[in-house]
């Protein structure tokens, strides 16, 4: 069938009124969904947080590849129209299988926008990096890093306690302020001038970790770089979300809504009462 300019102009209006899918392995992505909010007001959101599986760090690739598959699958058929891995664990390790299963679906992972301020933001070309076990191992920010600059120095370590504190709302205690202490030895003692915040959690610890880290330290957050490059990729192929209405908000869980609701409020600085559980299979 031939397609006129006229039907393809009206066929690209009604796909940018799509939503945008995000999921991470719990809570944590919320803060991209945050940033979603704040950059791209406009834009309909599906979130899925995986809390029967969370955390993804301590997985196999095999296994966060399959969730992560799992739950795209989901999202596209609620007619996504930009997916957002809003997990580092499953950035590192699955976005390639999901581009491959996915290629006409634009897919944006937390990791290269993250890579990518960092390296506009270093001068002496010495960058930290913070985050799951899952996503420190996995090397991804040193190899995204240096495939823009090889000459920076990358140094990365893992932060578990830094989840748990996040999701009690710890995150400006004096108990989060000792534990970044004692976490962020490493890096400070190799004169980073950039750490990247390498877990969708840790900006809610981001007062904290400024503090320990210094004044001339610039925190990069891969939550607001992420959120950046999908308003960029929205506007680059005219998909932003016509009108001046604001855009909702639709959660899904794997397991536990009401948890869900209470730490999700948390993160998003508003209250979260309809969630909805969902069975992803695999």
């Amino acid at each position: 069938m031939v397609t006129s300019k006229s039907d393809s102009r009206l066929s690209s209006e009604s796909f940018a009124y799509q939503p945008v899918g995000v999921f991470d392995s719990g809570v944590g992505g919320l803060t991209v969904v945050k940033e979603l909010i704040r950059q791209v007001p406009r834009e309909n959101v599906i979130y899925v947080g995986d809390t029967a599986h969370v955390p993804y760090g301590t997985k196999s690739a095999v296994k966060v590849t399959e969730l992560s598959l799992a739950i795209t699958r989901f999202l596209v058929k609620q007619h996504i129209k930009l997916l957002v891995v809003a997990c580092n664990t499953a950035s590192a390790l699955a976005l390639e299988a999901l581009q491959k299963k996915y290629p006409l679906l634009k897919i944006v992972g937390v990791i290269t926008p993250g890579a990518g301020e960092a390296v506009r933001h270093t001068h002496n070309l010495r960058v930290g990096v913070i985050g799951t076990a899952g996503t420190i191992n996995s090397g991804a920010y040193k190899k995204h890093i240096n495939r823009l600059n090889k000459a920076i120095k990358v140094y990365s370590y893992p932060c578990p306690l830094f989840v748990p504190l996040a999701e009690e709302g710890w995150g400006n205690t004096e108990v989060a302020y000792l534990t970044a202490e004692e976490y962020l030895k490493p890096v400070k003692s190799k004169d980073v001038d950039v750490l990247v915040l390498g877990c969708t959690h840790y900006p809610l610890l981001k007062p904290t970790l400024a503090k320990v880290m210094g004044a001339k330290v610039k925190l990069v957050d891969s939550a607001s770089a992420t959120a950046a490059a999908v308003k960029t990729i929205l506007t680059v192929k005219g998909l932003l979300a016509p009108g001046k209405h604001k855009g909702w908000q639709r959660f899904y869980v794997t397991d536990d809504p009401g948890k869900f609701n209470l730490l999700g409020s948390r993160f998003l600085k508003r209250i979260i009462r309809s969630t909805k559980l969902v069975d992803i299979g695999q």
